[in-house]
């Protein structure tokens, strides 16, 4: 049963705003570059991969539901989010686009599941790793690509 202290209550409620935050950092990435999936997308995966991991736990993880096992439902997150990132891969013209924006929903509902789980330095360095990738990746790719001369395969997402 929930713990009716409001102190409690109060940390569920930072836990979600923790992962409101760190998704919508890495969602900010991808509005600055115009992809369709920006802050609201990224923010709202990662506080629902928050929510879905704090109600397990609080919902089912013990008392009359001890005999349900709430790591099942991290599993269900990475299998529900593979679909909604898969929404946001086109293929258009020989040329698949979206890839990259649908990896970070992807990697945005682990860092709301690691907030949820109050794993929040690994979620803080997940949010870190993912934007440099998204930046500073793309920068030293482009770099690449311009000293060869040539255009090499990339995801413009």
């Amino acid at each position: 049963m929930l713990d009716t202290n409001i102190f409690s209550h109060l940390e569920l409620f930072m836990q979600l705003l923790l992962a409101v935050i760190l998704g919508g950092l890495v969602g900010v990435e991808r509005s600055l570059v115009h992809k369709t999936a920006g802050l609201r997308t990224f923010a709202l995966v990662s506080l629902g991969s928050a929510a879905f991991a704090i109600i397990s736990q609080t919902a089912f993880g013990g008392g009359e539901f001890a005999a349900f096992d709430p790591s099942r439902v991290a599993s269900q997150i990475v299998v529900g989010i593979g679909f909604l990132a898969g929404g946001v891969i086109i293929f258009s013209n020989n040329h698949l686009q979206g890839l990259t924006t649908s990896a970070g929903i992807w990697v945005s509902a682990a860092i709301g599941l690691a907030v949820g789980v109050k794993l929040y330095t690994l979620a803080v360095f997940i949010a870190v790793l993912t934007l440099l990738v998204f930046g500073i990746f793309q920068a030293i790719e482009q770099r690449l690509v311009d000293r060869i001369g040539k255009k090499v395969p990339h995801d413009p997402s």
